[in-house]
């Protein structure tokens, strides 16, 4: 592929994606698809194009605005004339701080994630956790917007288990956060303490 012209494309993408301002309607938009670009996002929440780290926090956030994934299961950048897809590694954002405001029930969790996005989990914006098969590590995840989630950094995940406690789920006793009036179960009370 000829350098200048995926440079020419990337440039004309990033020229569209800034002229939109606010929250960009992404999940209205049906665009033609134009074909995959060489970005990546990493397990991290590191961008790259054509192999290097992307080092613009301002061109990452402008990416991640006209960001979605479809019902494809892909992840694609898109504006109003055209939809390229990406690769992601993990989620395509990552939590990076998170506030725990008032306890048990009427705790209300905040997360920023590294993007920029300021999200309170709860009915709306829901945690799921996974079990990683490889090392049995916990890995917690947050409902951003349209199909699009972060992952919680480590020392965010820790901060997540410490604001835990247990509340029956189905008549059993689960270990797991309340955010909003919501309590989302982590793993059954038994296997709490392997969190630790």
């Amino acid at each position: 592929m000829d350098n200048g012209k995926v440079m020419g494309g990337l440039e004309a993408l990033i020229a569209r994606a800034g002229q939109i301002r606010g929250t960009p309607p992404v999940e209205c938009w049906n665009p033609p698809f134009c074909g995959d670009i060489d970005m990546r996002i990493a397990a991290d929440g590191t961008w790259f194009y054509m192999g290097t780290p992307i080092g613009r926090e301002a061109l990452v956030r402008l990416f991640a605005s006209v960001l979605r994934r479809d019902e494809d299961g892909r992840t694609y950048l898109v504006t109003p004339v055209e939809k390229c897809g990406i690769r992601v590694d993990d989620a395509p954002f990552l939590a990076v701080e998170m506030q725990a405001v008032g306890e048990d029930a009427d705790q209300k969790l905040v997360f920023r994630t590294n993007v920029g996005d300021i999200v309170e989990a709860g009915p709306e914006h829901p945690l799921r956790f996974e079990i990683d098969a490889a090392n049995h590590g916990l890995r917690p995840y947050l409902h951003v917007r349209g199909r699009l989630e972060a992952r919680l950094a480590r020392a965010v995940m820790y901060e997540l288990v410490a604001a835990g406690t247990e509340a029956p789920v189905d008549g059993e006793p689960w270990f797991g956060v309340w955010s909003t009036g919501r309590f989302f179960p982590i793993l059954p009370a038994a296997e709490a303490m392997s969190l630790g």
